[in-house]
């Protein structure tokens, strides 16, 4: 069995698609509190409180190409990639002095974003060859055709929150 420079992109890029085949799962961030006392030692102020996490990138199978009938390169030529992660839990509080106008009622305001997943993909490209395949009319020799040339626009879901209070004191 003779195998063409076709045949092994082909098996090439299957067995490319078929090792990340499942779908990325989605990880948790990673939970970060930023230390900020340094900055009520030197200014001498309450510093806000500020927790959050950081996004770990889960990275999934490139979508599989497709060959059709007459053409020589696969669509796409460049898969495109998914990528899934969380938001983490944001918190940020802060101490918020005279509130209604007298130090009895200072309150404390804070923003909090609550865990979100996001998912993108990578753009993607498709190429297509100048030459036909062989044509059997013309000596078994392809004809020119017009290069196609397109961009798979890249994507961005997701529905990030966030939530603004003030505290008195009761």
């Amino acid at each position: 069995m003779k195998m063409t420079a076709r045949g092994s992109f082909a098996a090439l890029l299957t067995c490319m698609a078929a090792a990340g085949a499942a779908t990325p799962a989605v990880a948790s961030s990673v939970p970060v509190g930023v230390p900020l006392e340094a900055v009520e030692t030197t200014l001498g102020v309450d510093a806000p409180r500020v927790a959050t996490g950081v996004p770990v990138p889960v990275v999934g199978a490139p979508e599989a190409p497709r060959f059709h009938r007459g053409d020589m390169l696969p669509t796409p030529l460049l898969p495109a990639v998914p990528i899934a992660t969380e938001l983490g839990d944001t918190l940020i509080t802060s101490p918020v002095p005279n509130l209604l106008g007298e130090p009895a009622t200072d309150g404390e305001g804070s923003l909090d974003a609550p865990a979100t997943t996001m998912r993108a993909r990578t753009p993607g490209a498709i190429l297509g060859s100048p030459l036909t395949m062989p044509d059997g009319s013309n000596s078994g020799l392809p004809n020119l055709t017009t290069p196609k040339l397109g961009l798979v626009a890249p994507e961005l879901v997701g529905a990030p929150t966030a939530l603004l209070g003030l505290g008195t004191p009761r």
